[in-house]
């Protein structure tokens, strides 16, 4: 791709960067920005300048948050006694978008996979673990992609808390198996997640 000034370039190739942002997109991202008033271009740097300095995680559920907790644990009306376990933000999004469930959430971080160099000790399991112990939890919702390394995460997570009286589900396999949760449409997640089952069930099959 011949770009004629060196600005407009460097300018293409941070855009470039970020995932699922190839070069012509890039391109026609900044030539729109290009179009804007300098107002606009200032508020668009602004807000991500102030997020990335700003941006908090919550310290119960790890989501992220403007505050130490965020407004899903800190909203009265959500169920305090089910957490639903996920392996990034983006599926909380998921989840909240099917208007499906009113719980917690325990975001992992991500999943086991020992070929990535993913080890439990870098996932936020022993958190999960902790919040179990208090014995506020009746239900953990595993509503991870249904995958190997998903179903190898939900059996280590299990025989981590199967000494705590808590009932451990996954949601249903509405999903298909190795696909990923964030691109799940809302009908077929929001049923996975009303037809969830006992997790040893799930695990053995």
């Amino acid at each position: 791709m011949q770009i004629s000034s060196s600005l407009l370039e460097n300018a293409v190739n941070e855009f470039a960067r970020l995932p699922g942002i190839g070069k012509k997109t890039a391109l026609r991202l900044v030539l729109h920005l290009i179009k804007q008033s300098p107002e606009e271009v200032q508020r668009f740097s602004s807000a991500i300048n102030r997020m990335k300095k700003e941006v908090l995680f919550c310290t119960v559920c790890h989501n992220i948050s403007d505050s130490s907790v965020c407004n899903i644990c800190g909203n009265p009306s959500r169920k305090k006694e089910t957490i639903c376990v996920v392996e990034t933000i983006r599926d909380v999004i998921a989840v909240e978008s099917t208007q499906q469930y009113n719980g917690l959430y325990h975001i992992l971080g991500g999943i086991i996979s020992p070929l990535d160099g993913i080890g439990p000790d870098q996932l936020h399991i022993e958190t999960l673990v902790q919040r179990i112990q208090k014995g506020d939890v009746e239900e953990v919702i595993f509503a991870l992609s249904p995958n190997i390394q998903g179903d190898t995460t939900i059996y280590y997570i299990q025989k981590k808390i199967e000494a705590f009286r808590v009932k451990v589900t996954t949601i249903a396999r509405g999903i298909s198996f190795g696909g990923e949760l964030e691109y799940a449409d809302e009908l077929t997640l929001g049923r996975s997640l009303q037809n969830r089952m006992p997790v040893e069930k799930y695990v053995s099959h």
